[in-house]
């Protein structure tokens, strides 16, 4: 049986919560392996609804292992709420099915100060963030003066660490014109909530390899999308890690080889939310209506989604550079009854033809799409869980979409419910 990563292919949004959760029944181990509480995951599971931001989805399903990565960046107290809210509903989360890597990068109240610092800046210059302290977390990790995990257990060291770590976010906030944080009330805070994450901790890629050794079923599971990737997406409107498969290797310790298949979650139309360039984004009533059908809200942030027509050159990029080897296709009962369809081949960026998306933000912000159109259909496809109860013009669209992105459809979502899924190739046994 094949270990399975799951990522999205567009601008994320793409429904990998349900993929995940329908897969993790499948699965042994499920790991997070980037990202932070800027990722939302809704679930339906039996008519409950959760949203998660950091905890992997498998631990609403009993007998599995969830783990977060060495790659997730983790605000202990947004932890700490998220489990309590998730138990209130009558979920058990133990040290005996979650694990958290002692390695991983801790997000502070100072890193969501200064990401709201830069947000909201006088210059009106933003990359549509959701302030949580993702991107500066990140940074400190690569400039090593990161608070991790296993620190919170050195009560003698933590001290130094954090006013290690202050000696440049104080500069940083005067020159900002905002005070200082101070250093003895953050490493109080700290060694408050430690025994409360602390026991949760651990080796993750030890406990990874010893599940791979015992022929266990691992599904990694990403945040966002390729096109938010640090050096892959539409820079700087990007998110601040690595959102491609690749990264489900280095997030978790557990070398390529053990990634076997990769599904790229893709929804039928394209979504996004925050700044950045969209070329196949709709100011009119179909953009309209696909946000208002597909319920086209942030998890995290409540913000409306930006809707627009499939866009398959930005796809097959995303597949190539991905290493995706089948999709999930998602939504696709939000076309319904729609007449024409229209799906973007390529763009032109003045008087060339391009299939790529370009690399400098001012030509990804001044393409135009070139769209190809296609019938579309005034029956069904919600809840459908065979191809034949798809109208024949469904069938086409999606044949036709496997032929531009260049890999085929393993997987149909056609409602929200967990069990609405049409399987064409099971990943596991890829």
């Amino acid at each position: 049986m094949a270990n399975v990563v799951v990522v999205g292919s567009q601008w994320g949004d793409e429904g990998k919560g349900k993929i995940v959760d329908w897969l993790s029944s499948r699965a042994d181990v499920i790991a997070r392996f980037q990202g932070g509480h800027n990722a939302g995951h809704t679930l339906v599971v039996d008519g409950v609804v959760y949203k998660l931001s950091l905890l992997p989805s498998g631990v609403v399903r009993g007998g599995k292992l969830s783990v977060i990565g060495n790659g997730v960046v983790i605000d202990p107290w947004a932890l700490i709420t998220e489990m309590t809210r998730i138990r209130e509903q009558g979920v058990k989360i133990t040290p005996d099915n979650l694990v958290i890597s002692e390695i991983a990068t801790l997000i502070l109240p100072v890193h969501g100060e200064l990401d709201a610092i830069r947000e909201n800046r006088a210059d009106g210059v933003k990359i549509g963030t959701t302030k949580r302290g993702i991107g500066p977390a990140y940074e400190d990790k690569v400039a090593r003066r990161a608070i991790r995990v296993c620190d919170l257990a050195d009560e003698e060291g933590l001290p130094a660490r954090v006013a290690n770590m202050l000696h440049h976010h104080n500069a940083l906030r005067k020159g900002l014109g905002h005070p200082p944080v101070d250093a003895d009330a953050l490493t109080k805070k700290l060694l408050e909530i430690a025994p409360k994450i602390l026991p949760f901790s651990g080796p993750v890629w030890h406990r990874l390899d010893e599940a791979a050794r015992a022929d266990k079923r691992i599904l990694f599971e990403g945040a966002q999308g390729a096109m938010l990737d640090i050096d892959h997406g539409t820079y700087p409107f990007v998110t601040s890690s690595n959102t491609t498969a690749g990264q489900a290797a280095g997030g978790t310790g557990m070398g390529p080889r053990a990634l076997n298949y990769v599904l790229g979650i893709t929804k039928a139309y394209t979504t996004r939310v925050g700044e950045g360039p969209f070329p196949t984004e709709l100011h009119d009533d179909v953009g309209q209506r696909l946000g208002e059908r597909g319920h086209e809200f942030g998890t995290v942030t409540g913000r409306q989604r930006r809707c627009g027509w499939f866009d398959a050159t930005m796809v097959r990029q995303a597949i190539i550079t991905g290493g995706i080897d089948g999709i999930a296709l998602t939504k696709l009962d939000v076309l319904d009854g729609l007449p024409e369809l229209k799906i973007c081949i390529g763009y032109k960026l003045g008087d060339k033809r391009l299939r790529r998306f370009p690399a400098g933000a001012a030509n990804q912000a001044a393409v135009e799409p070139v769209y190809e159109s296609m019938e579309g259909w005034s029956g069904s496809t919600a809840g459908a869980r065979t191809t034949a109860e798809l109208p024949a013009q469904a069938i086409k669209y999606i044949r036709r979409i496997e032929e531009l992105i260049g890999v085929p459809a393993a997987m149909i979502s056609t409602s929200p419910e967990r069990e609405d899924v049409i399987l064409m190739r099971d990943p596991f046994k890829a």
